[in-house]
């Protein structure tokens, strides 16, 4: 979080204008955040927070009266723009209070001259507190966490402001990184003890940005319990699961957090629901960042496993979908019941396409609903819960009295019978709405009689307007007087500057009211009744429209329960149909789960790449096997040059296994998967500047990680460990690791290297197997196959790579000499007659005897030089022969 400075203290107090000594008052409640003070039609900031403001945000810093004798620096952004404004400082860690004016400005000048309309802070804008659309994904949650610790355990609470799902669970210190990687939340509240605690600092660090330190008071356990309790109106929490302690004291600091940033107003939350322990399959922040599940390594959504697979159509199918991938779970016979799911929706091709075309027009009945219990709902929003609740309907009977597996027929009973509520909302609103309650118009006509009067009224005596404008043109005789309004004047007549000194000095009922350059206005006694008229008509049909607004409210949060129900019901169907369209366009299989520790995927293929290859120049993704048992091995050497496709087939297993998990078909002829509890990856590598660490201490510090954590039901890939050092310390470390993962770890594992010294493990290690990627040379050529095989590569052909990758020949020449020398004698000795002999430095490098390739074979060019005849040629034909040269000369 970026952190402020307090306004300067005034030297006398006397000497501070009403208005400052107000912000200073408020601001001196919220130090910690940048503080919106409304002032008209703009929020405007003062010192300290102005001059962050205004870099931040690239706007224009100005000044607006002194303070201790200096000037007071000022910058200001326009209230129906802000959200725009308030986007990019939350996005750069900064919170804002919102302070608004409270009363009316009349009535502060009844209090005297120079009274300050009152204001107050309505709510504290926070990176984990957001509802607003415009400063949110619509695709993907945004969590606020809380982290607390009781009794030497470790709780972890977190909640979407923006939908009211509340979940909790168990900690550790090993653990919590995982977990909030999971999470990937915009804010993490802890209390500011633990930041005192060496066993957490590694892991708060990863997190550092996104810290929010809370009074360790508000994270007691036995006042969380009773925050609980009073929230969800209960007696016990057990109704709700066994909570620890510490999850308890994590759940109440988060509502008491949630409950201080919305000024005392909670949104509507669901119970909270506790994961159990082991519940879901744990992958470390590191792993998750090698494999793009969420997100490429540059941060982007497009190119990510997620991006691949999401085939849902509305934003809360897609929030669930993310959901499910980041978090895939363990227990055999909940993953089943999704793949009953999406095999039901995969065989029902007409009901998926009819559904999928009603949710097409589904709102985000979540974040709607949110907002309206907040109070900064708007009539929109109550449109889209009518929406979405009639939708609920529609979609039951498409699904008529088909043979509905449980999973789906839970879903259609939780959307729930709401045509009461869809009838009250659908009669009161009309076709066109505006965005906030307080611009009126937005019940409909013949709803409620008494504002269908005010609206008679109102329109009325805009009639009567007009028709006055006629009279005082007949009276006057100037056909160009007009009847206009502004804030300022209300209504007035308007004659052009040449024409006044008639109403001037005629007898009749004209007030001279203001001498513009070019018009004259005046009033009458008869227009300002009629304007006071119109005004109550106004004024009394934007109350009564508000009133009936909070009825509707009302009536909406009241059945809120229900329509999260409802809600979260659509999300589930659209995730359904969505895996099965995706099953059916990407000829995926259902996969089998079970309790074992084998691994077995048949032709599996890469759901990222092979995508993106289908989408580019149309190329086949080449499918491998992967066969992990007690017969086969669990533990996988995978040797083979670069670009052959270590990598790809590394990762492809790990996202297999994350679909069959997540409840998704896999892309393979056939898969079986025994759970897996842990999912590590160590592919790729890329330093870290701010802690200081290497590309290699990175390496060692995920490795060590991998091998502290890995279990029997794990599933481990690792690719070149050891590269970043010497040789000899590289093959150490990898030989030793292999060991560590076979002896102790005992997990299923794939290990890719190019150390082939390690393929004599084999013959020790009776779970280890040899696989390599298969490559065939032709006519001096390397053609890579992306094939796995059985056995060890014998080469590893990085010369070649080097070649492919542009490396000069003079480069390529030399390293094939120096691998020869290498390769035919003693390494110690032949290293110190290379150093003595640098032909690579030299003005024209040796070329040599015999090509690695064979005789080389004549070019176009020099056949077309040799069968020349120059003396038969005319100048003509000479320069066309060098243009012809030109054309089969090869491009450099």
């Amino acid at each position: 979080m970026s952190q402020l400075s307090p306004p300067p203290a005034p030297e006398d107090p006397s000497s501070v204008t009403p208005m400052m000594a107000q912000f200073l008052t408020i601001k001196q409640d919220h130090p910690d955040a940048l503080l919106f003070y409304r002032m008209g039609d703009f929020y405007e900031m003062f010192f300290s927070d102005a001059e962050q403001a205004s870099r931040a945000l690239d706007i224009t810093l100005t000044k607006r009266g002194k303070h201790n004798g200096d000037d007071i620096p000022m910058c200001g952004v326009p209230v129906h723009a802000h959200e725009q404004y308030l986007s990019k400082l939350i996005r750069k860690g900064f919170r804002v209070a919102v302070c608004e004016q409270t009363e009316d400005p009349a009535e502060a000048k009844k209090r005297g001259a120079k009274s300050v309309v009152k204001r107050a802070v309505v709510r504290v804008v926070t990176p984990g507190t957001i509802t607003e659309d415009s400063l949110l994904d619509a695709r993907s949650n945004n969590y606020l966490a809380a982290i607390a610790e009781a009794q030497g355990e470790l709780g972890l609470a977190w909640i979407d402001v923006s939908t009211g799902q509340f979940f909790t669970q168990s900690s550790s210190p090993e653990h919590i990184g995982a977990q909030l990687a999971r999470l990937n939340p915009g804010e993490v509240l802890h209390p500011d003890s633990l930041l005192n605690r060496d066993a957490y600092l590694h892991v708060l660090d990863d997190w550092r940005d996104a810290l929010t330190p809370q009074p360790a008071s508000r994270f007691d356990s036995t006042n969380g319990a009773k925050r609980l309790q009073a929230v969800f109106h209960v007696a016990t929490l057990d109704a709700f699961g066994g909570f620890s302690r510490a999850e308890v004291a994590a759940a109440g600091g988060l509502l008491d957090y949630v409950e201080l940033t919305q000024k005392g107003k909670l949104p509507r939350i669901s119970p909270p629901v506790r994961i159990s322990a082991g519940g879901v399959m744990e992958i470390d922040a590191a792993t998750r960042r090698n494999l793009e599940l969420s997100q490429t390594l540059t941060g982007a959504r497009k190119g990510s496993l997620l991006a691949a697979i999401d085939l849902t159509i509305t934003g809360a199918g897609a929030r669930l979908l993310s959901d499910r991938l980041a978090a895939p779970l363990t227990d055999v016979a909940l993953i089943e019941n999704r793949f009953c799911d999406v095999q039901f929706c995969l065989t029902q091709t007409r009901l998926r396409e009819d559904v999928r075309a009603q949710l097409a027009h589904s709102p985000d009945l979540e974040r709607a609903l949110s907002r309206l219990t907040l109070g900064r709902g708007g009539p929109r929003d109550l449109a889209a819960v009518q929406t979405g609740l009639a939708l609920t309907a529609v979609v039951r009977d498409l699904f008529g009295a088909k043979d509905i597996p449980q999973g789906l027929t839970k879903s259609l009973d939780e959307l729930g019978a709401h045509g009461a509520l869809v009838g009250a909302l659908g009669t009161a609103l009309a076709d066109e709405l505006p965005i906030q309650a307080r611009d009126g118009g937005f019940i409909r006509p013949g709803y409620r009689p008494d504002l269908d009067e005010l609206r008679m009224m109102r329109d009325e005596s805009r009639r009567l307007i007009a028709g006055l404008q006629g009279d005082y043109q007949k009276h006057t005789g100037l056909a160009a007087l007009k009847v206009k309004h502004n804030n300022v004047l209300g209504y007035f007549i308007e004659v052009s500057a040449k024409h006044a000194d008639k109403l001037m000095g005629a007898e009749g009922p004209y007030i001279h009211r203001q001498t513009m350059a070019n018009v004259v206005r005046f009033s009458t006694v008869e227009l300002s009744e009629l304007e006071s008229k119109i005004a109550r008509a106004a004024d009394g049909g934007v109350v009564l429209e508000l009133e009936i607004f909070d009825q509707l409210c009302a009536q909406v949060i009241a059945d809120g329960d229900a329509i999260a129900l409802a809600a979260r019901a659509l999300a589930q169907l659209d995730v359904a149909m969505g895996l099965a369209e995706l099953a059916q366009r990407r000829r995926l299989t259902r996969p089998i789960v079970d309790d074992s520790v084998d691994f077995e995927i048949i032709q599996g293929r890469h759901p990222v790449v092979e995508a993106a290859l289908e989408a580019g120049a149309g190329e086949k993704f080449v499918a491998n096997d992967c066969r992990q048992d007690d017969d086969l091995g669990r533990l996988w050497l995978l040797t083979g040059p670069n670009m052959a496709g270590k990598s790809t087939f590394l990762r492809q297993n790990a996202l297999i296994a994350v679909l069959a998990q997540m409840g998704s078909f896999v892309p393979a002829e056939r898969a079986r998967i025994g759970v897996v509890d842990r999912l590590f990856s160590r592919v790729g590598a890329a330093d870290d500047l701010a802690r200081g660490r290497s590309t290699f201490m990175v390496e060692m510090v995920e490795t060590a990680a991998i091998l502290n954590q890995a279990g029997p039901r794990a599933l481990v890939i690792l690719d070149e460990i050891g590269r970043g050092t010497s040789t000899f310390d590289g093959l150490s470390i990898a030989w030793a690791v292999i060991e560590h993962l076979h002896e102790v770890n005992t997990c299923r594992a794939l290990f890719a290297t190019h150390y082939h010294e390690l393929t004599a493990l084999q013959a020790k290690l009776s779970g280890l197997s040899c696989h390599a990627m298969k490559v065939k040379e032709w006519q001096g050529e390397v053609v890579f196959l992306h094939e796995v095989g059985a056995g060890a590569a014998d080469r590893s052909y990085g010369i070649h790579v080097g070649k492919l990758a542009g490396l000069p020949a003079a480069v390529v020449a030399r390293a094939e000499q120096i691998l020869k020398s290498l390769e035919a004698g003693e390494q110690s000795s032949t290293v110190t007659k290379l150093a003595d002999d640098l032909p690579l430095f030299s003005h024209a490098p040796a070329q040599s005897a015999t090509p690695a390739s064979g005789p080389r074979k004549a070019s176009e060019v020099e056949v077309a030089v040799k069968n020349v005849l120059p003396d038969e040629m005319t100048p003509r034909e000479a320069l066309d022969f060098l243009y012809r040269l030109k054309t089969l000369s090869p491009d450099d």
